[in-house]
Formats: structure tokens, sequence, C-alpha cells
């Protein structure tokens, strides 16, 4: 069937096997994943995004000294969407070192990079090309709460989060317990603070984060002390407010764990999230109304050290990136239920921990 075809791009450290992004086929008709083959050499793409036209790739190169500065990169790629392969355009720094996350706007115009060891964060305009030029803005955070010391020693921005109706950008920050808001000015490529930051409660650790389809609600996932926060949003006005803050461990672990990514379904009825140490997604239903949220389950994802999931979107099937255990799982939804099913669909690959998937033409 045409349109179940999809590219899956795979981001992952390169510390052992790996030489860079890594590339598969997934059919959303059957659940079938091809094996990985390297797309780019590049050092630890731990995140890639594409732009809106899905016809260029963005990939941040995760270190911490890029061109004998403290800074980390992040490339540029064109895509071929019907064969996969990548071609590269160019590289540009960072301006701040560990760059974890990017994203694009929805003019296809700026990246914006959350650098998460600078705790910083950078935009670099994107020409016609789809080539990047140095960043036209950079802000850096300051501070840090110290309820984890180790973790909260200053600012670690975590992810860059865009509105694509509104042109705002909200930065999770793991070391200030805050997620931060701006206005990004596609012309121009500069952030302007809004003032309408979130608080979340102390050590939470926000990470990363998800808009609910029906604009009204969003969601993020918290690194450090395992829990998700619920959101009201005012799309109009752009403020986000805590209503409600759920586990994302079962009562009585007591093992060590951090979470890691966030999804909701495209239906909007549930929302996963990664445990790395329980090894698990937990699943909760959404509330249509409220955008509350109603405990499900856990779903063990068949590997270890879970990072970034990917849900197909028909919602039927989702792909969890386990970066210790070198695999990605398959798994079946169960749309009624919110329940997952390991199809027995598993492919290896060298630490992945970042999917994308892109339809075919």
């Amino acid at each position: 069937m045409a349109g179940n075809d999809f590219l899956v791009f795979i981001g992952a450290y390169t510390q052992r096997d790996g030489r860079g992004i890594g590339l598969a086929r997934f059919d959303a008709n059957t659940g079938a994943l091809s094996t990985p083959e390297l797309a780019a050499e590049i050092a630890n793409p731990s995140f890639v995004a594409l732009d809106p036209s899905l016809s260029h790739l963005y990939a941040v190169t995760e270190i911490d000294d890029y061109d004998g500065n403290v800074s980390g990169a992040l490339s540029s790629f064109d895509v071929d969407r019907s064969s996969g392969a990548l071609t590269f355009l160019n590289r540009q720094p960072t301006n701040g070192p560990g760059p974890c996350h990017v994203g694009v706007d929805a003019s296809g115009q700026n990246a914006v990079v959350a650098n998460y060891a600078g705790g910083s964060v950078a935009v670099l305009p994107i020409g016609t090309d789809g080539s990047l030029s140095a960043p036209s803005d950079f802000v850096q955070h300051e501070g840090g709460t110290r309820v984890f010391p180790e973790r909260q020693d200053g600012p670690h921005a975590h992810s860059a989060n865009l509105d694509l109706e509104t042109g705002r950008v909200y930065i999770n920050d793991l070391g200030l317990d805050r997620i931060k808001s701006y206005e990004l000015d596609s012309g121009t490529g500069k952030l302007t603070p809004v003032g309408l930051d979130v608080e979340l409660h102390p050590g939470a650790g926000p990470r990363h984060f998800d808009f609910h389809p029906d604009g009204k609600h969003a969601y993020a996932i918290n690194e450090l002390d395992s829990t998700i926060t619920a959101m009201d949003y005012d799309r109009a006005a752009g403020r986000l407010t805590p209503t409600q803050s759920v586990p994302a461990l079962p009562a009585g672990w007591e093992g060590p764990n951090t979470t890691a990514d966030l999804h909701i379904s495209p239906d909007g009825r549930f929302i996963y999230g990664s445990n790395r140490g329980h090894d698990s997604l937990v699943i909760y239903a959404i509330d249509a109304g409220t955008g509350q949220l109603e405990f499900v389950g856990h779903e063990s994802t068949r590997g270890n050290n879970p990072r970034n999931f990917a849900i197909d979107p028909s919602g039927r099937y989702l792909l969890a990136a386990n970066q210790d255990s070198d695999n990605i799982v398959v798994f079946e939804r169960d749309s009624d239920t919110g329940k997952l099913r390991a199809t027995g669909v598993e492919v290896s690959v060298s630490m992945p921990v970042c999917l994308k998937l892109v339809p075919t033409n």
C-alpha cells in the first residue's frame, strides 16, 4: 500500500562500532524492519531532525571540542527519499559543547540547537539549498538548582521544542528545572525571551517534550526524578501551566533509573515515556477533555537503556531504540487500550539513540 513505506534514519553514538547515521526501511503494513546500513559517516549524531519538506536532514555532533573550540557541531544533508541516500552539504559550530537536540522551524529557515553540556541554545540559519550558516543567535542559560548536584551544577539545555504554528520555542533545561520560552523570528534567526518560563518541581530535570495534537495540552518527561508533567497550553498566549505530575516508574521500583523520550500517539489518546534502568516504556491514557493522565501499564523494551523511540503516523507500530544492547525492537500498538506487543521483529545497530521515520517518495 502506498504511503506506508518509511525510511528510518538512526542517530547513534560512535564510541563502539558505529560510524554515523544509520538507515533502515520500515513497512508499516507488515511491521517489517530491514537491517540498518550506514547512511553518513559522522561522529556522535545523537539526535537528527528533518526540515518540513523532508528533503534535508540535520544531525548534531555531540562533542565538546569541534574544530579546536569548546563547541559541538551541526551538519546538514540532502535526503533522497527514494533511496535514503544522504549527501553531505556542510557543517557549522553550535558555539556550545555537547549539543544533544535540534529542531527546525516551520519555514525551514532556521535550526534551533540545545547544547546540553554548555547549557545554551543556538540558532543556525538554513539556506535555500539546505546548507547551514554560522549561528545567527546564541543564548546562554544561567544558574542551576543543585537538587542533584552532579547533574544540576549548572544549566543543561536538553531539548529545543518548536510550536510550528506560532514560532515559539520551548527549551527543556534539566539543570534549571525549568522550561524556558522564546519567540523565534524566522527572518532574522533571533530568539527573544517572552517571560513565560515554566518552573517545575525541584529535582525534576525536564528532558523531552511533546505537544498534544489538540493544541491545548503539552507534556514534559523529567529525567532525574522519573516523572511526567502534564500542562495546559494556551497557544494564543504561549503559556504552559502544569496541572499534574505522574510517575514513570512502577510503585516499589528501587533500582537506578533516568527517563529519556516522550511521544503522544497520533490519535492523541495515549502517551509513552522511556525508562532507562527499568528498561521499559510507561503508558498513560490521556483524557480528551482535561489532558490528565491515567496509568495504563509498562512494557519492557526488550533491551537495555532505551532512549528515543518513534511511532509510525498510522499509530499502529512503535519502534524502540535500546542504546546499551545495540538493538531496535518493533512493537504493535493496540489503538483501544494503548498497550504494546513485541512483534518479534528486531535489528542490531551499534548504540542507537534517535529514530526518525520519513515516508518514501
